[in-house]
């Protein structure tokens, strides 16, 4: 894993999360493969092997750079804007 300059100004600590599961998802009728969060904000939505991939989406609205796996056991972090997991 590799460091990345988005790291440091992340909130600390990590913002607690939005919900237990992808709300869009939820509202879509659909069923999210695994579940992300936003380290910027807390949001939790689906991954891009979801149907509707709502954590790039909420990325590409959002600019938050830095998301975690939010699914139990699980402690990686990818950084979109750098591509590499931190």
């Amino acid at each position: 894993m590799s460091d990345c300059p988005h790291l440091p100004v992340l909130p600390r600590p990590e913002p607690v999360p939005q919900g237990m599961t992808c709300a869009e998802c939820v509202a879509a009728g659909t069923d999210p493969v695994q579940l992300r969060m936003c380290l910027e904000c807390g949001k939790v939505a689906c991954c891009d092997s979801s149907p509707l991939r709502h954590a790039t989406a909420h990325y590409a609205e959002t600019g938050h750079p830095v998301m975690r796996s939010h699914e139990p056991g699980e402690t990686w972090r990818w950084c979109y804007v750098d591509c590499v997991l931190v």
